[in-house]
């Protein structure tokens, strides 16, 4: 019978591979040893041993490098400073390695503890995509639009027309952002010439984070791969961005929240429920819930009052090489699928 430390090792084998072709060698040695020194019973095994039941679920690797990542950020872990270059480091894995263990070995407590936090990745390059969504919807609709996110996390990309997007000669958003996002689609483009207007926005997560927070930055800050330079400065920049435009977030279960959400059509507006890395971590009730309330509100959509359901998720398979986005829309509900890009994207394979 295969143990739970087995499934773990081999997922953690598996993100490893996964994460060095998704541009973080870094990490990809890393977890890699992590994974040998939970396989041989090691500190690293100590600290996750609590979360090994679920792994594919609870993603315990991921959990234990945020921890030590925010030590780093934090200034105390000053022996791995050297090798981050989320702190100016030189990014060898290998060298790192030792101090990283001896790291874990001595703060065990620390992290154990870091681990109870469910990783929170607001992952603002993901607004690439979600955002053309938004610009597919609006020329589509006519009409502005209110913006609903369960999973909303800190609400990052609730802000995303506070930041700027440009394809040729079409653009969106705020054009002195210091969050850019200049020719990142193609063979295509997102409509971005349409006009796209949002006038009420709101989110829920069953652990909102205070982007204008010290301790909500570091959190936030300490999932991000730490040698994906640009996805650190670009969260930078966005949090910077939400400390000073505020948002909605409601402390909610997702289906519960968007029950009452959508409890009534609203004419004059488009309602847009999205979500992006959010369905796959509802156990299956939930899953069913949500489903049955996003259905009931696009069967009671009018023209005067159209629905939208905008996902970016990975394809049903399970297969994290890329990210789907689709699109329901109602009156119809027909689906359609707009686009594709990677987990964390830098560029969206948008359809001509």
């Amino acid at each position: 019978m295969t143990s739970n430390r087995d499934v773990l090792v081999d997922g953690m084998r598996a993100n490893a591979r996964q994460w060095g072709i998704d541009g973080s060698p870094f990490y990809e040695v890393l977890l890699s040893r992590m994974a040998d020194d939970v396989a041989g019973g090691g500190p690293v095994w100590t600290v996750l041993e609590a979360h090994a039941e679920n792994p594919a679920t609870e993603v315990p690797g991921i959990r234990l490098l945020g921890g030590v990542h925010r030590l780093v950020l934090e200034g105390r872990a000053p022996e791995l400073a050297p090798y981050y270059p989320s702190v100016g480091g030189n990014g060898d894995a290998e060298a790192c390695w030792a101090p990283f263990l001896d790291l874990v070995d001595r703060e065990v407590q620390t992290l154990v503890e870091a681990i109870e936090h469910v990783p929170q990745t607001n992952e603002v390059g993901r607004s690439m995509a979600l955002a053309g969504g938004w610009a597919v919807i609006a020329a589509a609709t006519g009409k502005p639009l209110r913006v609903l996110e369960p999973g909303a996390s800190a609400g990052l990309n609730l802000r995303s027309d506070h930041y700027w997007y440009q394809a040729g000669d079409a653009g969106w958003g705020d054009p002195d952002s210091t969050v850019r996002f200049v020719d990142r689609w193609s063979p295509g483009s997102p409509p971005f010439d349409a006009s796209i207007t949002i006038v009420d926005r709101r989110g829920c997560d069953r652990f909102p984070i205070d982007a204008g927070s010290e301790d909500g930055r570091l959190t936030l800050l300490s999932y991000v791969w730490p040698d994906e330079r640009e996805r650190f400065e670009t969260l930078r920049n966005a949090l910077d961005i939400a400390a000073r435009v505020p948002v909605s977030l409601d402390r909610e279960d997702g289906p519960s929240w968007l029950a009452s959400q959508l409890a009534d059509p609203v004419p004059g507006v488009t309602t847009v429920v999205y979500h992006s890395y959010f369905w796959q971590y509802l156990d299956p009730a939930d899953a069913a819930e949500g489903v049955a309330v996003l259905e009931d509100a696009g069967r009671r959509a009018t023209d005067e009052a159209p629905f939208a359901h905008l996902s970016l998720e990975v394809p049903g398979s399970g297969d994290y090489s890329h990210s789907e986005l689709r699109l329901r829309l109602w009156p119809g509900g027909e689906e359609q699928l707009l686009a594709t890009c990677l987990v964390h994207p830098v560029h969206v394979d948008w359809p001509a």
